[in-house]
């Protein structure tokens, strides 16, 4: 197991991030305009704030600030900007059917550095109602995962979309999610039982067609 504390800076918003993760699930992220430690589920204990005072994390915060302005004077012209492209998945979190509310999960990975913007879209539409995301979470190859969350009610011919941005960037990638409409359990079934009987048919024949051309 892996218990990582990843402290971030760059030009980008945001500025700064810091989460502590547990074998790359996030536990808690660090809210730096308050000061305070935020678990990232409500079920989790609060921070002990002894471990870490917020004048600890924001002494590190100046320092990593420092070292990338620094850094980044030193690099300018010698090394090309690093910049990972986005992968983009979509799922709902219980098993969808038409017409019952549900919730849909944009998972975006690769994300480097972490300044993206995800938008949803239904039908073409620009779809903002309901919608929110998670913090940053730093991934062992120094990528970043995020996660943004989309209330839904599906119905027949519906398009959802997941559009993910990098800051400064005039293309986007996009995931897309269409619900599908379940086949009634008895058409199924007979479906099912007809295919049966013309496979059992077809081997019947089959059967006799060999037996006769054995026979001559």
């Amino acid at each position: 197991h892996l218990l990582a504390e990843v402290l971030f800076c760059q030009p980008a918003m945001p500025s700064l991030g810091l989460a502590l993760t547990f074998d790359a699930d996030q536990l808690f992220w660090f809210d730096f305009p308050r000061s305070r430690w935020t678990p990232h589920l409500p079920d989790l204990p609060p921070w002990p704030p002894a471990l870490e005072t917020p004048n600890q994390l924001l002494r590190d915060a100046t320092l990593c600030q420092d070292l990338r302005r620094d850094i980044t004077e030193g690099a300018t012209g010698k090394l090309p900007e690093s910049k990972g492209v986005p992968v983009a998945d979509i799922f709902p979190l219980q098993p969808p059917a038409l017409g019952e509310a549900n919730t849909l999960v944009c998972m975006v990975g690769n994300i480097f550095p972490a300044a993206v913007e995800i938008s949803w879209q239904l039908r073409g539409v620009p779809v903002t109602q309901g919608v929110t995301h998670t913090h940053y979470t730093p991934m062992a190859d120094l990528t970043f995962l995020r996660f943004s969350y989309l209330p839904v009610t599906p119905a027949a011919g519906d398009t959802y979309a997941c559009v993910i941005t990098h800051e400064g960037d005039n293309a986007s990638v996009i995931a897309y999610w269409v619900p599908q409409t379940p086949v009634p359990s008895e058409e199924l079934e007979t479906a099912l039982c007809g295919a049966a009987m013309a496979l059992g048919l077809l081997l019947t024949l089959l059967g006799i067609a060999m037996i006769l051309r054995t026979r001559r």
